[in-house]
């Protein structure tokens, strides 16, 4: 009997496939996937995602044991990641964009190292990702912590949008007037935020694919070499991609740098007119510039690096003219269209203002004879054609049912501007500060002007004119401060001249300060006042005379410059002790001998008798690397030291400080030229001549000098020149009060006006008691009692002050006792939500005593003693 065996031997093949991948990124998708293995082998499933970034991540999802024989089907749930399906919520994290997203499936042989050679079967599936928005919000079974709930009650989670780029920058929003001196708007650009944005961007840095527009409108062409129209400044001081520049000719200089640090430039074909607004487009596309220069090196720009210069700056004169906007569009090339508009918007604007100024200012002057100013207009007006734009808006400011023209207004400054007025300047610069009378808010113009007015402050400190006359802070309402004005007739100042006579001092000082400075109402007088410091020099030898002499003779003040002399007088006076003198011949040393070493130990002398003058001298000393073996990082304390002491020579050295538009308006706020504006509206005041004192304030007031603001809102509620003043009084008032971080001095009564004003019901506007209560705070913190008093008031009528008001007027027990009982009552419910109140008020109150705030100012040069 014969026995046969029969042994079916089934190879399997190495194969792997995805049944029923689902079409978009799901969770809990029941997933089956077809495998088979010749040998011991591994099933792999993993998930590979590509971001907008260019990275690419692989996740492992589940990974089994493959045994060779039949094919096999695996059902199992599809967990992808929870950032890919749900949408973020505080437990979910946020993710990238995502491009793609592939499902693959790999039979892997066990043995081998985990490379592409040990895959042995492959297949992929493609999900389509679900957009941000329309992703499912996970349902979570455990418990949410308490901290995660509350962070998920914010806006943003509830309010979900993409943060603004700056994809298409205005770096100028407006119109610049340009002396043609070195004062220009510096701009920075930031990183995108968005990870995508930055990519391309870092990405884009050796083919940059971005336009610029340009609006120009040259008056002259500059004596200089080269002018700025528009240049871009990196970390090492030099020029990089883009420089553009105005030659003497005409012609557009333009420069782009590579990335080994060669540079090409190129002149423009055509000539840049005057007296007319020109568009400048300047495009990069990769290596071809505006189709005018095609380089043969990769142009580099990296437009985070260094700073954006419109106009003029550190290393070159601006142009003298006007800038119009500035658009930068950092990764596209705008349609000309765009450009189209730019040209008929500007021509409108001047076509219309033009048209309408000599109809203004024939209706002007037609109305002056109905108000019998003319004699007051043709003293104020003549020559100077800022006050002209001045006398229009405050005019058309109090008489409101006359025609305006706030645009020949904006224009006829811009004119006084660009020739440098200074009054112009000032105004323009309140104007972008605040963002008023539909010009935007932008500080990096402001600044612009304010350090040009700056500038000129320090210049005219140093020669001083009879035009010239200090800024005194007078309010019309403060009688201790009316009440010591005088001039040159005056009782007062009679008496003083006739006790300097007997030999008194400080009345010998007091004289010569205000002649020389034209000081408590009195009009300058730089010859007579030599002549007391003169006297209180060599008769009474007062050390303080003597240097105010030495300072007048070395400086050529009203007498003659007599260095020798002034060198003598000066030493007599650091001899008797006067720390000034230390400093003024220290100043000597450096200027006159270059001795700097001399200079510095003066100076270091001076600094030890706490010299602040002397201090700031040392800074930039020390910033220039002047003085061997002293490093230049000291430098910061000594402008710390300076900035406590409110000296502001130095605040408008871009090279050093920042650019902080409301230190720089401290210091042009400084200047004669103001000074002696607010002189003639006291003057006019005090003579009772309110309608020339309202006229005076008024200009003050819109070049946003605050104590000018207060006294016009003043004189509109006394109803000194009429009763419909109630909105301008409000708008002068808020104004006068806006918070700057330099000047604490605002005065009290400012604050108690307005919070009436808030307090109080006037026409459509409703009673506004948290403002008000604001109001009366900061009047409180200057230790004015009505402050107090009126939110006594408040809290009588029933009204509840905040906790933020509380905590800083130092009161909030009164809030703590609240809470405490809240929290201490009976009701159960009420402990928990009481106790997060109390724990609140405790963080704020922890807040407000350890915060510390640093203020870093800067400056300075002998100057007679005011």
């Amino acid at each position: 009997m014969l026995v046969f065996c029969h042994i079916q031997v089934v190879w399997g093949l190495d194969e792997v496939k995805i049944l029923n991948p689902p079409e978009e990124a799901l969770p809990d998708h029941l997933l089956q996937v077809l495998y088979s293995c010749d040998k011991p082998a591994t099933v792999q499933l993993d998930c590979v995602v590509s971001f907008e970034t260019g990275t690419i991540s692989t996740f492992l999802l589940r990974q089994w044991a493959c045994v060779p024989g039949v094919n096999k089907i695996r059902t199992m749930k599809l967990n992808l990641p929870d950032w890919l399906v749900y949408q973020p919520d505080g437990i979910v994290p946020d993710s990238q964009w995502v491009l793609s997203c592939i499902l693959r499936a790999s039979v892997r042989h066990t043995g081998y190292d985990d490379t592409e050679k040990s895959v042995r079967a492959q297949h992929v599936a493609t999900l389509k990702p679900k957009p941000y928005l329309s992703r499912r919000v996970k349902q979570h079974q455990l418990c949410i912590a308490w901290g995660t709930r509350m962070l998920q009650l914010t806006k943003q989670f509830i309010q979900k949008q993409c943060a603004l780029e700056q994809e298409t920058l205005h770096l100028l929003s407006s119109i610049y007037a340009s002396t043609g001196e070195i004062f220009g708007i510096t701009k920075t650009l930031n990183p995108y935020r968005n990870e995508v944005l930055e990519y391309l961007r870092v990405k884009a840095i050796s083919f940059p694919w971005y336009d610029r527009l340009f609006t120009l409108y040259p008056l002259v062409f500059h004596s200089e070499a080269l002018c700025g129209v528009f240049h871009h400044i990196n970390s090492q001081n030099n020029y990089i991609t883009p420089a553009i520049l105005l030659t003497t000719s005409g012609h557009l200089h333009i420069q782009m740098n590579g990335e080994s640090q060669e540079s090409s430039a190129f002149l423009s074909s055509f000539k840049v007119p005057l007296n007319v607004w020109c568009n400048l487009i300047v495009m990069v596309q990769g290596r071809t510039v505006s189709s005018l220069l095609f380089t043969q090196f990769i142009i580099m720009l990296d437009d985070t690096e260094g700073y954006f210069v419109i106009g003029g700056g550190k290393y070159i004169p601006g142009v003298k003219g006007y800038y119009g906007p500035v658009i930068y569009h950092r990764n596209r090339i705008v349609p000309d269209i765009m450009v189209l508009l730019v040209i008929l918007y500007f021509s409108y604007i001047q076509l219309n203002c033009s048209l309408r100024s000599s109809l203004i200012i024939s209706f002007f002057f037609s109305l002056t004879f109905m108000f019998q100013i003319k004699s007051l207009l043709r003293s104020v007006l003549s020559g100077h054609l800022y006050l002209n734009y001045l006398f229009f808006k405050s005019f058309f400011s109090i008489y409101s049912h006359m025609f305006k023209c706030m645009m020949q207004a904006w224009l006829l400054g811009l004119l006084g501007a660009q020739k440098g007025d200074r009054l112009a300047l000032l105004h323009l610069g309140h104007l972008h500060h605040l963002g008023l009378h539909g010009q935007p808010k932008d500080h990096d113009l402001a600044y612009a002007y304010y350090a040009n007015i700056a500038q000129q402050t320090t210049i005219d400190r140093h020669n001083p004119s009879p035009q010239q006359t200090t800024v005194e802070a007078i309010f019309v309402n403060d009688d201790k401060m009316l009440n010591i004005q005088t001039s040159e007739n005056h009782h007062i100042f009679q008496w003083l001249k006739h006790q300097a006579r007997r030999g008194a001092t400080e009345a010998e000082q007091a004289i010569a300060r205000m002649l020389f400075w034209g000081q408590q109402g009195v009009t300058p007088n730089i010859r007579e006042a030599v002549r007391h410091y003169e006297r209180g020099a060599v008769q009474w030898e007062d050390p303080v005379s003597m240097y105010d002499y030495g300072i007048v003779l070395l400086q050529g003040h009203g007498v003659e410059k007599n260095i020798p002399k002034a060198v003598t007088f000066l030493k007599k006076a650091m001899d008797k002790g006067h720390v000034p003198a230390i400093n003024a011949l220290a100043w000597y040393y450096e200027h006159f001998e270059n001795d700097y070493k001399q200079a510095v130990q003066l100076w270091e002398q001076a600094d030890l008798l706490m010299c602040p003058e002397a201090a700031l001298n040392l800074g930039v000393i020390y910033s220039q690397g002047l003085y061997p073996g002293k490093p230049a990082n000291q430098v910061t304390n000594y402008f710390l030291f300076i900035s406590i002491h409110m000296h502001y020579y130095l605040c408008l050295d871009q090279n050093v400080f920042l650019t902080d538009c409301r230190w720089v308006k401290w210091a042009a706020e400084h200047n004669g030229y103001l000074g002696s504006v607010l002189h003639k509206a006291l003057d006019a005041y005090l003579k009772s001549d309110v309608f020339t004192s309202l006229l005076y304030y008024m200009m003050a007031a819109e070049a946003g000098y605050a104590v000018a603001q207060f006294n016009v809102a003043y004189l509109c509620e006394q109803n000194l020149v009429s009763n419909r003043n109630v909105n301008l009084k409000f708008v002068s008032i808020n104004l006068c009060i806006i918070p700057d971080l330099i000047s604490k001095s605002v005065f009290a009564p400012a604050f108690i006006k307005m919070g009436d004003l808030f307090y109080e019901r006037h026409g459509n506007r409703q009673k506004n008691l948290f403002s008000a209560a604001q109001m009366y705070t900061l009047a409180a913190l200057r230790n004015n009692p009505q402050g107090w008093y009126n939110l006594g008031i408040l809290a009588e009528e029933g009204y509840k002050l905040p906790l933020s008001i509380l905590i800083k007027l130092g009161i909030s027990e009164l809030y703590l006792a609240e809470k405490e009982l809240c929290r201490d009552s009976e009701d159960a419910d009420s402990f928990f939500p009481c106790s997060l109140a109390l724990f609140s008020v405790y963080v704020q109150r922890f807040q407000k005593h350890y915060s510390v705030a640093i203020k870093v100012s800067v400056i300075s040069i002998s100057t007679p003693t005011q």
